[in-house]
């Protein structure tokens, strides 16, 4: 999507995609997250208000992002992730689902004409219907000029 198929009640939402034990264990050993807290199911259920192993937020938004990417929305015209703030709410198991619900935000251009920038509301949300994560990423999107 270019720039300026941005507007006001624009909203998409991804496909969903469960979470799995492979998932978890290939994310914490490349990132050298190696805490109890996602890999000792008796520490969790013992020392945490969880009850079983969580899923890192890290993981969570990486596989955000790419089902935002799944869309299509960004093919040829997102330029940059220049920003943004995210919430985590509640937390993802291994063998929940995740999908992403996203609404258009707010625009604005840039001085070069070429270019915009567009800040979406994406929600995280599990396969229950809960908001897991909340995060508003600031992009720069290309014009149609």
């Amino acid at each position: 999507m270019f720039w300026e198929d941005y507007e006001a009640g624009w909203q998409v939402e991804t496909t969903q995609r469960t979470v799995t034990e492979w998932d978890l264990m290939q994310f914490v050993t490349a990132c050298g997250m190696t805490e109890s807290l996602f890999l000792d199911e008796e520490y969790v259920r013992t020392r945490t208000p969880y009850g079983r192993r969580i899923v890192p937020g890290a993981l969570i938004f990486s596989y955000a992002e790419g089902l935002v990417m799944q869309t299509g929305i960004l093919e040829h015209t997102g330029i940059a992730f220049l920003a943004g703030s995210l919430e985590i709410e509640r937390p993802l198991f291994v063998g929940d689902g995740m999908r992403v619900h996203i609404v258009f935000h707010e625009k604005r251009p840039t001085s070069n004409p070429e270019r915009g920038i567009v800040v979406t509301e994406n929600r995280v949300i599990n396969q229950r219907g809960e908001t897991v994560m909340r995060y508003f990423p600031r992009r720069l999107i290309l014009r149609r000029t």
